[in-house]
């Protein structure tokens, strides 16, 4: 099989996590990227009425356009280089595009409430 050079137009098309897109999303983010395959395989991608929660091990990481709230997207990445996403926003990414979101009709606010 050819290599995949953009990950996100190949899994859009194929509408489903392929090897080959698999490895090239590994090759564009390395250890982010496999967290967020993992992620995704775990579905631990939520949809809510108002966010989208990603389940990490040890806390939940609100992706809201394209953006985190965790420490990671805080202050490691480079917020000039659009190529540069945490895991957590990578695995909306990908469970988006393959739809496999776990939808929760219910308020993010009302479950926080719970944990």
């Amino acid at each position: 099989m050819e290599p995949v050079d953009d990950w996100r137009a190949a899994i859009e098309e194929a509408e489903e996590l392929t090897g080959p897109i698999a490895a090239a999303v590994v090759e564009a983010h390395g250890d982010r990227g496999q967290r967020a395959i993992e992620a995704v395989g775990e579905s631990r991608v939520k949809q809510y009425r108002d966010f989208t929660v990603v389940v990490g091990h040890e806390d939940e990481y609100v992706i809201e356009d394209g953006e985190c709230d965790c420490a990671d997207a805080t202050y490691n990445l480079d917020p000039e280089d659009p190529t540069e996403r945490c895991w957590h926003a990578i695995a909306v990414d990908i469970a988006e595009a393959i739809d496999a979101v776990d939808y929760h009709d219910m308020w993010y606010s009302e479950v926080r409430e719970f944990l």
